[in-house]
């Protein structure tokens, strides 16, 4: 186009020069001047087209964007309106199912706070506590009641408190059972153990054995954990926070697989 374009001017100047002769070399020179000019305002003209054209493509290309965007917005609405749908009744009959649950998992806890206090009425305050907290049944047993300092054998009388205590796990189904072993912060004198830690753990270990051994605790239930000295429930800078502190946990929870089930439908 360009080749064409030149030619029509170099016409078209040749016609002039032909038809007057008498041109001057000044004013063929201010012709190719003006030559030159529309050369470049036709380039940059074209550049500009060119530049247009990208930004329609860009443009067409965010608006197939938008529209899929659009089109997968309006499917997951379809869907969540879909979903929805479930009327009040059954959103009604949902929640008062789970709430069913929630309070029967108390009165569960409950009950069994009860019937272990019962079993362990013949005990004295400051050898076991029983209580309720965040939902799961504690029996807190004393070191003075378990076991002698420094030690993880069971002593007598606390293995008499561990069967009572047996009997109620073995009436109760549907429960976790974990054993927590607690120390003061008095580091350990005793070549068997490296430190609380590994005390708390034996000991823990030892009172499972003996409800799943001696009083058929259902082993597949009950866990056996050491916490050491790092779970203290009073302070350890008198005599009597730390025998508070030095003690065995059995923490009872409800097997709360159905709820879960029911939540996650």
């Amino acid at each position: 186009m360009k080749k064409i374009f030149h030619l029509l001017i170099f016409a078209a100047v040749i016609g002039v020069c032909s038809l007057s002769s008498c041109v001057s070399k000044g004013k063929l020179l201010a012709s190719e001047g003006r030559v030159h000019k529309l050369e470049n305002d036709s380039t940059a003209t074209h550049g500009l087209l060119n530049e247009c054209n990208l930004s329609v493509k860009d443009l067409e290309a965010q608006k197939s964007a938008l529209q899929n965007a659009n089109a997968s917005a309006q499917n997951d609405l379809a869907n969540l309106s879909s979903k929805s749908k479930m009327t009040i009744a059954d959103q009604a009959k949902r929640l008062a199912h789970l709430q069913d649950l929630i309070q029967s998992q108390k009165d569960v806890m409950n009950k069994l706070k009860k019937n272990i206090a019962d079993a362990l009425v013949n005990f004295k305050a400051d050898e076991l506590s029983v209580y309720i907290k965040d939902g799961k049944v504690y029996v807190a047993l004393q070191e003075k009641l378990l076991f002698k300092s420094g030690s993880d054998v069971v002593d007598p009388k606390g293995k008499e408190a561990l069967g009572a205590l047996a009997q109620v796990l073995n009436n109760t189904s549907d429960i976790n059972v974990m054993i927590e072993g607690h120390t003061d912060t008095v580091p350990i004198k005793k070549d068997k153990f490296q430190d609380n830690w590994a005390l708390s753990a034996a000991r823990a270990t030892s009172v499972v054995r003996i409800l799943t051994k001696d009083y058929m605790v259902n082993p597949h239930s009950i866990v056996a954990a050491g916490g050491g000295e790092f779970y203290p429930v009073r302070s350890n800078d008198t005599d009597a926070g730390k025998g508070a502190n030095r003690r065995t946990e059995i923490i009872i929870s409800p097997n709360l697989s159905e709820l879960f089930k029911l939540l996650d439908q």
